[in-house]
């Protein structure tokens, strides 16, 4: 009840029974007692109103929730993140009026696993998907390798819960624009929560018709005009739907197929990055990572117009976000799935300081770029240090929508809000990784765990160790295994109990594998291309 409601009962109550009200014991004067039945009844008709308007008084709108999750794109690939190559104005505003973390990690080196874990908060272990989908399994492999790498499903099972079929139930429209790259059809989007799916199908990049540009033959995705490009497309087809559903709480879900090859991109944007490029005189460089060269300088023009187009797409739904009306009750996030690619398919980026990249265990390969931009709740501009993963997404959106946990259901991901409301840290907790597959980058199988400064790296091949101070050597170029046997031991401990707890399945021997003949992890086309400045391999489904 108001305070401006007290204080009416309380003034007119003792009006209506002042002192000189009793004429004699036990009476009333007459016209006092009808003026205090009379504000007794105004009381009571207010108390009624009162309670009428809290009952029925509309509920506080939860907020509107945007994810953007990019494709292949590294964290140094942002300007806000370090990049002086390419250019992401709408990306670095949205880190000023946002929060900027430094320390966001991807669950797997490679797309499909993170996406589920995304949409699910569990690590790809528990759903099966730890490859990208259409990777060779044991039985079809036939690549020169150590190992044979364990088999994994092919799509994210029905039965899982999703962060969609979470905010459906809690209210919200839902709507998918992208690359889905989680099973086929009948697991699309439209059967994992998604009200409307624009784009989502099995395929992992734009590759049918003339592939990021229309006509796309896409079953989801109606072609546009000839030459229409697919990040702008998206963008469009993501601010219609923010703009139909404005009068109602939704969940806008845009995860990019750029950067993905095929590196292809606007004739116009090109053209201004080889300008910037012979400008600023840059040229290819490359070390050595493992069996691969790896770029070290942002300076591919056709790649740097594509992180440009993305940049512009994400500028367009912030847009029709502004001129809905909705900006102050809408919550934006920006990630990626796995870092950037460097050492295959034209090794188009450099992730330095971060050593490899995409399909490798290093930092270069699982440290993503991840802004929140929540006004009247993140403090603008704030930066979080705290380390993070991407099954921490499903319990914090979660949480900011209402919506209710399941009972019974096991989610490894922790919720993002109070660190979001600048409540303090989380308490110190591990991170792990499972990769027992090769992938197409030069990568092995291999396990990782990161607890506080230290992240150990357990390669399955010959059970090598590498245990990184990654605090002092961001790098991970200095070994400290030989040096601190006792932190080895702990973290050992941790990795194969969780993998225990996951139910994590590892990569077999290989019967064919012969020492004599070369590595399958440098594949036939990519050895025709060593030492020439590049790895130019066929660009592959993850």
């Amino acid at each position: 009840m108001n305070a401006s409601l007290l204080s009416f009962m309380h003034r007119n109550l003792r009006a209506g029974w002042g002192r000189d009200a009793h004429v004699a014991e036990g009476t009333l004067n007459p016209t006092r007692a009808s003026r205090l039945q009379k504000t007794i009844w105004q009381c009571v008709v207010l108390i009624f109103c009162e309670l009428a308007v809290t009952a029925f008084a509309a509920p506080v709108r939860p907020p509107n929730i945007v994810f953007f999750l990019a494709d292949d794109l590294g964290q140094r690939d942002l300007g806000v993140y370090g990049s002086t190559f390419y250019e992401t104005p709408n990306l670095d505003r949205m880190a000023r009026d946002g929060a900027r973390f430094t320390q966001a990690y991807a669950a797997c080196p490679v797309c499909s696993p993170t996406r589920a874990s995304i949409l699910t908060g569990r690590y790809p272990q528990r759903t099966g998907v730890t490859d990208y989908i259409g990777a060779a399994g044991s039985a079809a492999w036939n690549r020169n390798t150590v190992l044979r790498p364990a088999d994994y499903s092919d799509r994210l099972a029905l039965e899982e819960t999703t962060i969609a079929e979470v905010l459906k139930a809690a209210g919200y429209a839902t709507f998918f624009a992208g690359k889905w790259h989680l099973g086929p059809e009948g697991w699309w989007p439209e059967n994992q929560g998604f009200d409307i799916n624009r784009g989502g199908i099995e395929k992992g990049g734009p590759y049918g018709g003339g592939k990021y540009f229309s006509p796309y033959d896409n079953p989801r995705l109606k072609d546009g005009p000839a030459g229409e490009h697919l990040p702008d497309r998206l963008a469009t087809e993501t601010a219609k739907f923010i703009n139909d559903n404005k009068g109602r709480p939704f969940f806008a879900y845009f995860p990019f197929y750029s950067v993905h090859t095929p590196l292809m991109a606007r004739a116009d944007l090109k053209k201004k990055y080889e300008e910037k490029r012979d400008r600023l005189g840059l040229k290819e460089k490359f070390g050595v990572e493992g069996p691969r060269e790896v770029r070290l300088v942002q300076q591919h023009a056709v790649y740097a117009g594509m992180v440009e187009a993305m940049d512009l797409a994400v500028g367009k739904v912030l847009a029709a976000i502004d001129d809905a009306g909705l900006r102050e009750n809408t919550i934006v996030i920006f990630t990626s799935d796995n870092g950037g690619l460097s050492t295959s398919e034209g090794s188009p980026t450099s992730n330095l300081p971060l050593r490899g990249g995409k399909g490798w265990l290093y930092e270069g390969g699982v440290r993503e770029p991840l802004i929140v931009r929540w006004p009247g709740v993140v403090h603008p501009g704030v930066v979080i240090d705290a380390p993070v993963s991407s099954p921490d997404f499903f319990p914090t959106l979660r949480d900011i929508a209402g919506g209710a946990a399941r009972p019974g259901l096991t989610i490894d991901g922790v919720s993002l809000v109070p660190l979001l409301r600048g409540a303090g840290a989380t308490v110190e907790r591990p991170l792990f990784w499972h990769y027992p597959h090769y992938g197409n980058q030069g990568g092995a199988p291999g396990g990782a765990v990161r607890l506080g400064d230290f992240k150990l790296i357990e390669w399955y091949e010959d059970g090598r160790l590498e245990l990184f101070n990654l605090r002092d050597d961001l790098g991970e170029t200095h070994n400290l295994a030989a040096k601190l046997p006792a932190k080895v031991d702990e973290l050992s401990a941790r990795l194969a109990a969780w993998r225990r707890e996951v139910g994590a399945v590892m990569p077999t021997r290989n019967s064919s594998y012969d020492s004599t003949k070369p590595s399958g992890r440098f594949p036939p086309n990519a050895q025709a291309a060593a030492g020439k400045g590049k790895n130019a391999v066929k660009p592959s489904q993850d």
